[in-house]
């Protein structure tokens, strides 16, 4: 049985790149564009298969919504889902393996997850309602996904989750900081990344963990969302602007130079011109890296939604523009300064032109002369020039 899954890292199923039997949608609730994407995606899936399995946050949301002949919501964890689609399907399907239909073996990237769902409550996010209360995986559970993505080849694995902060190991085998020091010293981790973590939980503790462990990436998303306190507030953050410039000095003394990104928010029904020029001033004071700007609107079902829309949608896009236009200077200006420092450059695709394309530790994208590497291939590397929003590379001692 041929089934085409978007399931990531569950562990029962396999991923059929062509035609399948069998379709598992992973649904979307972040915003109701994610929603109308999955129920889309919903659609085509159940035209092209006798057998659809939906799953992921919208069916959590709402089941209702999704349905035609030979359509099944499952819901619940991608564990519990996992297990429930092979006992309906069947034992035949219990020993393969769980791959997403674009993350095939031999990607040198893989992602393992720690946790799910949140706790904090954020006043726009449905997240907790379709998600549920933070549950992290076992110490032992987490450690075998590692292992058996190592064996499939993957180089650089990253740690995942809702809110991975928060990660405690069920059995009191510790906690974050512990789990990044014995993930990145596994045999054959080339790179250890550990993706968007609150403010609150970047620790002196976890800093230190991350600046011992030599495989792990010189990069960190901290989310920022406003630098307004009433805004922060508002939008029922867990930091205030202090706290999360207290987590921003704590990373950067344990590892200069890495390279720091965020998300930003902009048009929160309370945020007004001097609310948003404070988050694009210290935004700015800040260097990031990179900025995600992603413009507010009012989500069903979340506290938010009382406060109603009420900045103008030219308003928020000239703010949106604001900050993007931040972002690109200030990409510039770090990739700028990359030029003529050293790295080292996971290899992740031939490009057209035969150049070889990958990430640098801290995240920069590199392009490199052909012949340069393979994917899968860690090449030592300096920067010599932009090349757009790359970085062009070329490989030491040769």
């Amino acid at each position: 049985m041929l089934i085409r899954d978007s399931l990531r890292g569950a562990g029962h199923v396999e991923v059929a790149p062509d035609a399948a039997d069998v379709h598992v949608v992973n649904t979307c609730a972040l915003t109701l564009e994610a929603e109308r994407k999955s129920r889309r995606q919903v659609n085509r899936a159940a035209r092209a298969a006798a057998t659809t399995f939906v799953t992921g946050c919208a069916a959590n949301l709402n089941r209702h919504q999704f349905t035609g002949d030979g359509v099944s919501v499952v819901s619940g964890s991608a564990d519990r889902v996992a297990a429930e689609i092979v006992a309906r399907l069947g034992p035949s399907t219990a020993p393969l393996a769980c791959h997403d239909d674009e993350r095939p073996r031999g990607r040198t990237r893989a992602f393992v997850k720690v946790q799910n769902g949140c706790d904090q409550r954020c006043s726009y996010c449905i997240i907790p309602s379709t998600r549920g209360g933070a549950e992290s995986r076992s110490r032992d559970a987490i450690l075998r996904d590692a292992w058996r993505r190592l064996a499939d080849g993957h180089p650089e694995l990253v740690l995942t989750g809702i809110n991975i902060g928060t990660w405690r190991d069920p059995a009191g085998h510790g906690d974050l900081a512990d789990l990044v020091r014995e993930i990145g010293s596994l045999d054959g981790v080339r790179r250890l990344r550990v993706s968007s973590i609150e403010p609150g939980d970047v620790t002196q503790r976890l800093m230190e963990a991350m600046a011992d462990t030599p495989a792990v990436a010189r990069h960190m998303h901290i989310p920022l969302q406003s630098a307004d306190p009433a805004v922060l507030a508002d939008m029922g953050r867990s930091y205030t602007i202090d706290g999360y410039l207290q987590a921003v000095e704590w990373t950067r003394g344990a590892m200069p130079g890495l390279n720091l990104t965020t998300d930003v928010i902009v048009g929160f029904p309370t945020e007004d011109d001097a609310a948003f020029d404070r988050t694009l001033r210290t935004a700015s004071e800040l260097g990031f890296g990179k900025v995600h700007v992603f413009p507010y609107s009012p989500r069903p079902g979340t506290r938010s939604e009382a406060l109603g829309d009420r900045v103008e949608p030219a308003r928020k896009d000239e703010r949106g523009r604001a900050m993007r236009d931040l972002s690109d200077r200030l990409g510039f200006a770090y990739r700028s300064a990359r030029v003529g420092s050293d790295d080292d450059v996971l290899v992740e695709r031939i490009l057209d032109d035969g150049t070889c394309s990958g990430y640098g530790s801290d995240y920069t994208r590199f392009v490199l002369a052909p012949g340069a590497g393979r994917p899968g291939d860690m090449v030592p590397v300096r920067a010599e020039h932009l090349l757009g929003d790359h970085v062009f590379a070329t490989p030491r001692g040769r």
